[in-house]
């Protein structure tokens, strides 16, 4: 089958066990999953969604999320848009069965179910985290491909070759970097529902040549002073300028005063305050990054190692992605991605003990088969959905063996080997076209593999011995038909409907 057809042929057998296009409100993907907003949530089939090839799991948040992987999330998502927008399209039949309600209960069942989904999940943290992930994902790609071109580029110039080409691929790989505070004054702006150019315009203000002209607080400003964390700051003053002009210049005037007040005010703030403070605090998270890794050093990477698994069940990882863009922008690479990767690796450690723990559950050894290469790459969420989370413990001792995997990479920081990642995105193997640091590639990247090899033995070793009770194992570790009893969402047996292909339920 052509991947076109695939890909198609993948968003067809997920668009009806949605509920179909009529109940699709939003569309949207991250790395590797997409991302649907419903309109009632009791119309999905959970256990057939997870029983598509393609669909390594499902999650829901404020958003329904259908775990894809990398890459087939990206080409599944266009042709699932494109699916949906043909099913509004189409005339109902009205020879249709007249639904069991009025469309006004059904319409007011869904809305009180998605409000209450809504409450439970929309803390003011979590949504603010949510608007900030919303502004710097889109770089993601960005971000990736220009860091392997600088990894790339480091590799030839080391080597000396391809002279006459390494200027140009530099070009490559800084132009994007040179101009981050443009796109993300962009993407504020959009976010917070401000005009997206005009937040482009007065973030651009901060990477401008010209600004070195000028005196703040008493010292000369620099281009790029404050970074991405001030292009954020500006758009969103930005915004707020724009709002209230739209509310109080009159409409005849608006398309010449609004755009000229909202670059002015905000453009003066920025270059008077808001460069210099954000310049400041920047210059802070790098010095602490620095501080930290170079006294706390194993016990430092330990504790970011093994609280990273937690932090993504939370949704609270999202707040480092500025933190992991600032020490790009300001180092070249950010030394705290290695560490974290190093969660991943105690995930498929896990993963490889629960898969000798129970060599009679025909159901879970099947899954791990089939996610351990995915998690290998650094997408954790088959395995941590389908089989370390559900289970209990064996989610707490791949943590066991994130935190032993990073405690060695901040060992070889604390010692003045710095291992740092020009982007941010990828993980687990992935993560090696990416790396950089202060003592060379070679060096770098094998106290990486160093970094994942302890992660993945702490992990087997810590669930292997750990992480099953008698009881877990004599409830798991059970010979089963392919449609006999799986492991579910609690961590039970299920109904011998349950589909063998997720031994375990998100």
């Amino acid at each position: 089958m052509a991947t076109e057809d695939k890909n198609r042929a993948t968003a067809a057998a997920i668009l009806p066990l949605v509920g179909g296009a009529a109940n699709v409100s939003s569309i949207a993907h991250c790395m590797t999953r997409l991302r649907l907003g419903l309109h009632d949530r009791s119309l999905v089939d959970d256990e057939a969604l997870k029983a598509v090839p393609a669909v390594m799991g499902v999650v829901e948040d404020d958003t329904y999320q259908i775990v894809l992987g990398p890459g087939t999330v990206a080409r599944v998502t266009p042709e699932f848009e494109q699916l949906v927008e043909e099913g509004r399209a189409a005339v109902p039949d009205p020879d249709e069965a007249a639904p069991s309600v009025s469309a006004e209960e059904l319409a007011a069942q869904g809305a009180a179910m998605k409000a209450a989904r809504k409450t439970k999940n929309a803390t003011p943290f979590k949504l603010f985290l949510r608007r900030i992930a919303n502004i710097f994902v889109p770089l993601i790609p960005a971000l990736i491909g220009c860091g392997i071109i600088a990894g790339l580029n480091g590799l030839l110039v080391n080597l000396g070759w391809l002279t006459s080409v390494t200027p140009a691929l530099a070009a490559m790989a800084s132009g994007f970097m040179a101009l981050i505070a443009v796109f993300v004054g962009y993407n504020t702006a959009k976010e917070f529902g401000g005009t997206p150019i005009l937040g482009g315009a007065v973030a651009a203000i901060i990477v401008f040549p010209g600004v070195a002209n000028i005196e703040a607080f008493g010292q000369k400003l620099s281009p790029g002073q404050g970074g991405v964390l001030g292009a954020l700051g500006a758009a969103v003053l930005a915004v707020y300028v724009e709002k209230w002009c739209r509310r109080w210049v009159p409409e005849a005037l608006d398309v010449l005063v609004t755009p000229t007040l909202t670059v002015l005010v905000s453009g003066l703030v920025t270059i008077f305050g808001l460069m210099y403070v954000a310049g400041e605090v920047s210059t802070a998270i790098g010095t602490f990054a620095d501080w930290l890794l170079s006294n706390g050093g194993a016990g430092a990477g330990f504790v970011l190692g093994g609280l990273f698994l937690p932090l993504v069940m939370l949704g609270l990882h999202q707040a480092l992605i500025p933190i992991h863009t600032t020490l790009i922008e300001q180092q070249g690479y950010t030394v705290l991605l290695p560490i974290l990767a190093m969660a991943g690796a105690g995930q498929v450690g896990a993963a490889a003990a629960v898969y000798f723990r129970l060599p009679r559950n025909e159901s879970i050894r099947r899954t791990i088969k089939s996610a351990l290469p995915a998690g290998l790459l650094g997408v954790g969420e088959p395995l941590i959905y389908g089989v370390s989370l559900p289970l209990g413990r064996p989610f707490i001792t791949a943590c066991v063996g994130g935190a032993f995997g990073g405690g060695f990479i901040g060992l070889f920081n604390q010692l003045g080997d710095k291992v740092g990642s020009t982007a941010i995105g990828p993980s687990g193997w992935a993560l090696f076209p990416l790396l950089d640091g202060n003592h060379g590639l070679g060096t770098t990247a094998a106290i990486y593999a160093g970094g994942l090899l302890v992660g993945y033995f702490a992990g087997f070793l810590a669930t292997y011995f750990f992480g099953f009770s008698k009881d877990l194992l004599t409830e798991f570790n059970v010979s089963q038909e392919p449609a006999e009893s799986t492991v579910a969402a609690t961590g039970g047996p299920t109904t011998p409907d349950t589909p063998s292909k997720e031994p375990a339920g998100v």
